[in-house]
């Protein structure tokens, strides 16, 4: 199985700085054992106008029976040592990119990070990619991500034209992209064009593997929560279904869960306009929804400082850090790697969780909590109280999370199921307003409670908000 990468130079780097990108130097060629073989990364071409990556990777048929004994193949003898496996771009090849690639996926590099931002002028070719449904269903998937696509069918002889072609495409895409996310269009769809035939079992974390890949932002973070979920290319491609299907080897709990939180991450509401009903009319999806409902309560009371709390990859930072009110804004998470994502230079960032107290968390106006208690344990929900209300005790303080009641409207999420692997607990109005008013009782703040979203009458909104103000000192002496 063969990948070969190839980009030229641009006004601002040089061909062979893909080396940077990659974590692999041109001049040298290195060998990578995986359980099934050896992948290899080589550079045919390292000049600085030109530069060529290739990904070889080595099947051994006997070390893959050797890992899988479960592997479907016809029954007979041969089939599990003679196969297209070795030659044929399928899951193998897309968990040896995952593997040796890894940072390169994730759109990291240390030494030139603004290359890693910055879209390069690419070409992708794979000479043996199995796709039963054609040429037309290649250019289906990858020409809605920006590729110009070239897909030719192999001929199962080219001695013998009369036999026809083979199922397999020779596939060529072009294009300007940043190379995290070409890669990632690779590792989603290569697999879905083979028609899901995974060498390994499919569990539950393959949905997070999808979801990650396809550029959903993944909010599950340890003891503290991130930002919400946000659309991704996949969120938003026209064939996401029939990718989520083939993806998951067709395990239809999976299927269901998947494109239950593409929708969420999606939530776009198409409504028809009153004066043309042919003009459809596109509202901001719930995600910008509830950063425009964080951003108003903060303007509203002239917060002049905050403090995001389980920031994630930034989500609601960009936008909080272009509020010309707020002279100062922090971000808080416990995962550096999520605050490497976050480019914003004027955000003070943190390495830090909202189970412990912080003096770092005092002195700010303003607190948000944006779709992080759902992911911690109920009882670290205590110790959250008393970090953000008791200690940090901030002038108003704002906590969303999803309202389960409305989770009956999502196609495909089985009933009591969450939106998110990773959720701990999905509360109804009733069990969040419970709770938002103890705390406030506790604390010395007022609440009030909103609605994010379409606001259905039987089942609410699909996001809930408290916004919680602290008490005056004449307030506080009066209790």
């Amino acid at each position: 199985m063969l990948l070969t990468i190839t980009t030229t130079q641009t006004p601002s780097a040089p061909a062979s700085d893909l080396g940077f990108l990659l974590h692999k130097h041109p001049d040298r060629a290195q060998s990578f054992e995986q359980s099934f073989g050896t992948a290899h990364v080589f550079y045919p071409d390292a000049g600085d106008e030109r530069c060529t990556a290739a990904l070889l990777l080595e099947v051994d048929p006997q070390a893959l029976l050797r890992t899988r004994a479960s592997v479907s193949t016809p029954d007979f003898a041969l089939a599990q040592y003679v196969n297209d496996r070795p030659y044929a771009t399928s899951s193998l090849f897309t968990a040896a990119l995952g593997r040796v690639m890894r940072t390169a996926l994730r759109g990291r590099c240390e030494q030139r990070p603004e290359l890693a931002r910055t879209p390069l002028p690419l070409e992708l070719h794979l000479p043996a990619v199995p796709c039963r449904p054609g040429p037309e269903r290649a250019r289906a998937l990858f020409e809605p991500l920006g590729w110009t696509v070239h897909a030719e069918p192999v001929p199962l002889d080219p001695g013998l034209p009369g036999w026809g072609d083979s199922h397999y495409l020779s596939l060529t895409l072009t294009g300007t992209l940043r190379l995290s996310e070409a890669l990632n269009h690779l590792y989603v769809l290569l697999p879905a064009m083979d028609g899901g035939r995974k060498h390994y079992w499919v569990d539950e974390s393959e949905v997070d593997k999808l979801l990650r890949a396809g550029g959903v932002v993944d909010a599950a973070e340890e003891d503290l929560g991130g930002a919400a979920e946000e659309p991704g290319w996949l969120a938003t491609h026209p064939e996401r279904s029939w990718i989520t299907r083939r993806f998951l080897d067709r395990r239809q709990r999976y299927v269901r869960t998947a494109l239950g939180r593409l929708r969420e991450a999606e939530s776009i509401l198409r409504t028809e306009a009153e004066d043309d009903p042919a003009v459809e009319e596109w509202e901001p999806n719930l995600g910008e929804q509830r950063i425009g409902a964080v951003l108003s309560l903060l303007r509203s009371e002239q917060a002049e400082s905050v403090i995001d709390l389980g920031c994630g990859s930034g989500t609601l930072l960009t936008h909080l850090v272009r509020e010309p009110a707020l002279r100062r804004v922090t971000g808080v998470d416990v995962s550096t790697g999520a605050l490497a994502r976050v480019r914003e230079s004027r955000a003070e960032l943190l390495v830090g969780s909202v189970v412990h107290r912080d003096p770092r968390f005092r002195g700010h106006d303003a607190a948000v909590l944006m779709e992080v208690i759902e992911h911690l344990d109920p009882s670290r929900l205590p110790a959250v109280e008393e970090v953000v209300f008791g200690d940090a005790a901030p002038r108003l303080a704002v906590v969303t999370t999803p309202n389960a009641e409305y989770n009956t409207h999502y196609e495909g999420l089985a009933e009591g199921a969450f939106r998110h692997s990773d959720h701990r607990f999905e509360w109804t109005r009733a069990e969040f307003g419970a709770w938002s008013d103890r705390v406030a009782q506790t604390y010395g703040y007022t609440v009030r409670r909103l609605p994010v979203g379409p606001d259905h009458p039987d089942t609410g909104a699909p996001t809930q908000l408290a916004a919680f103000t602290r008490h005056s000192p004449e307030e506080r002496a009066g209790s």
